[in-house]
């Protein structure tokens, strides 16, 4: 890869439309100083000095893909609830589309919050159910994505999914149909309980607890021929083009029928993981859409997600920072 067909590939991420189908949760955050140990049970007293609210999970996604010149559009489930309309408030100060947002009354907004002091977490609060949706706001989603899709406004699909109902079996299937018949890539963020629903799809990205727990395998970071092994008999099961596992400080592994390579990380300062992932599958996703090599989607994704492990809190990707990087490694500076 050259330098000109690097910016050139940058560019071209401006023209491309992102389809999101999965889980959008809000993060909240408060941010504050420890200085005592309370008088009531042995665990800190945090002083909040800030509170935040962002769109996490799926969400997080489409701030990615947003931050990287794309257009995303959010296909999911939140509930009638103050978290919710925090959601579709962000959303809309974001100028992101909330026409494929449904809500449900049904089920609370998926939150997570966070209390962190001197960049470290105390502690992380879930508010949230994992039943999947019921079949009638399936069929409400399905009709939402039909409609985008019909429209042309979509270069490739995003699963996010974070196993909390939203996507289900059929709702894969259907989709994953409908992509193919429409000759849209589709690349999955996977969980536990979906991970064998995933066929036929283009690219598929877990982490390594993702992929032992997925396939029930034991597993370690650098057994870097088992994880081939491992890979390569999911991709044929599976009949996917190619498979991107994250391996944290060792890097990302890509196994397509062309490709089977171990992408080193890079060194990085790291001070929060939370949303590395997010980064990774945005920036491969539109990797996809462009129909780029495997190894050149696994460079590239590897490199984005090194970026935000260096900020606290879920973060997204800086674009031009980005470029900049990926020119001075491509360079060997």
């Amino acid at each position: 890869m050259e330098s000109k067909d690097l910016n050139k590939i940058f560019d071209s991420f401006n023209k491309l439309k992102v389809l999101i189908i999965g889980d959008i949760m809000l993060d909240v955050y408060y941010w504050g100083d420890v200085s005592r140990i309370s008088p009531e049970a042995p665990v800190p007293i945090v002083a909040v000095r800030k509170k935040e609210s962002r769109m996490g999970g799926a969400g997080n996604v489409a701030i990615n893909i947003q931050a990287m010149g794309a257009t995303p559009i959010l296909c999911s489930v939140i509930g009638n609830d103050s978290n919710g309309e925090s959601l579709i408030r962000i959303l809309k100060e974001k100028k992101l589309p909330t026409e494929g947002v449904l809500v449900s009354n049904d089920r609370p907004t998926t939150t997570k919050t966070r209390i962190i002091s001197s960049n470290h977490h105390i502690v992380r609060i879930d508010d949230e159910i994992d039943e999947y949706i019921g079949d009638k706001q399936t069929k409400k989603l399905l009709e939402q994505i039909q409609k985008f899709i019909k429209d042309g406004k979509t270069d490739v699909i995003i699963f996010e999914d974070y196993d909390k109902g939203v996507i289900s079996p059929e709702l894969i299937s259907k989709v994953v149909e409908l992509a193919k018949k429409h000759k849209i890539p589709t690349v999955v963020d996977p969980k536990k309980r979906n991970f064998t629903a995933y066929k036929e799809v283009t690219l598929f990205k877990p982490n390594l607890k993702e992929l032992r727990e997925g396939l029930g395998v034991e597993l370690q970071a650098g057994d870097f021929k088992h994880v081939q092994l491992v890979t390569e008999q999911l991709r044929k099961k599976q009949k996917i083009e190619s498979v991107l596992v994250t391996l944290s400080e060792y890097g990302v592994f890509i196994n397509s029928e062309k490709e089977k390579k171990l992408v080193p990380a890079h060194v990085r300062n790291i001070s929060d993981v939370s949303g590395a992932g997010d980064t990774v599958v945005s920036v491969a996703a539109l990797c996809c859409a462009l129909h780029l090599p495997p190894y050149e989607i696994a460079y590239l994704s590897n490199l984005a997600g090194g970026q935000v492990i260096e900020k606290v809190g879920v973060a997204a990707v800086d674009k031009k920072q980005f470029l900049k990087e990926a020119l001075q490694f491509m360079n060997g500076k």
